[in-house]
């Protein structure tokens, strides 16, 4: 299990992570989400060790990462796939790792085998290596040691569809093998296919720790409403206003409709004549529901000409 008890991280007067209390368990994969600058990458590195708190503990097997002595057999981890060196090939730089923890050199190759290198690409010197190439390096770097706990910062970025695909059924095999899986990602909806549990931050707090399924039920459940008629169309969405619903225009012909359903809808147009040519409600999805979550937590939001404002 990695345990966060307080954890907290300061750069001077800016607050990176502020008193995160957080357990990541075994057997499943648990989705590590939040904007950009919410502090995930900060978080990553000091359970790794690579920043140190400012207050609080982060904890792999009810240790720190410091005091584990051969840490590549306790946790795995990719945080940056470009982390190697530029004339090294990818085999060299795996057993180098391999070495520093007396992890056997045979290993090196049954790594490269399950992530799909072979023996040309590996020879590959570091800095050829296309950023797909490279993911699939530091996937194989974390798993290594055959860790019980694997963390992984943007693990399909610059991979292909038939590579995404294979890092969620990855991600899965790992955590039905009863492992700790902690996966961070900025594409929602391939998250909503891998995740079990979510962990939401937005500037370094947390906002959000709960299965998927229930932060997605939290989401507002939207309806699409659009008819030929304009004037009609602005009269219902008066009545519905009325009636409580939030009613925003999406176009000359068409609203966007919460607080209400589609029957209600559907029943009130039809009661002022008015002809429907689309009445859909949108389910709730993962990005629906992390917009809701972040709304006041974004850095930089879009403007209404897609500029960004601060």
């Amino acid at each position: 299990m990695i345990t966060l008890r307080g954890l907290t991280k300061r750069f001077g007067a800016t607050v990176a992570v502020d008193a995160l209390t957080v357990d990541v368990a075994p057997g499943r994969v648990t989705g590590f989400l939040g904007p950009n600058g919410a502090g995930k990458s900060t978080t990553m590195r000091m359970i790794l060790g690579l920043d140190r708190p400012t207050a609080g503990q982060a904890l792999v097997g009810g240790r720190a990462y410091r005091e584990l002595r051969r840490p590549l057999y306790e946790v795995g981890a990719l945080l940056d796939a470009r982390a190697i060196h530029p004339a090294r090939s990818g085999r060299a730089h795996l057993l180098a790792m391999a070495r520093s923890n007396g992890i056997p050199a045979r290993r090196v190759d049954e790594v490269l085998d399950s992530v799909g290198l072979d023996g040309r690409a590996a020879a590959k010197p570091g800095r050829t290596l296309s950023l797909g190439m490279g993911q699939r390096l530091g996937i194989a770097g974390a798993l290594l040691g055959d860790p019980p706990v694997l963390m992984f910062d943007e693990p399909v970025n610059g991979l292909d569809p038939d590579g995404v695909r294979w890092v969620r059924q990855l991600m899965r095999s790992l955590a039905e093998q009863g492992r700790t899986v902690f996966v961070s990602s900025h594409l929602m909806s391939e998250m909503q296919l891998t995740a079990d549990q979510l962990v939401v931050i937005g500037r370094g707090r947390l906002l959000a720790d709960a299965p998927i399924d229930d932060v997605i039920a939290g989401s507002t459940v939207a309806v699409r409403v659009r008819s030929p008629h304009p004037e009609g169309l602005a009269a219902l969405a008066a009545r519905l206003a009325a009636t409580g619903a939030t009613v925003e225009p999406a176009g000359p012909d068409e609203l966007t409709v919460t607080g209400s359903t589609a029957d209600r809808i559907g029943d009130l147009a039809y009661e002022s004549g008015l002809r429907l040519h689309e009445l859909s409600p949108h389910a709730a999805s993962l990005e629906k529901a992390f917009m809701e979550l972040t709304a006041g937590s974004v850095e930089y939001a879009s403007g209404p000409n897609g500029s960004g404002a601060r």
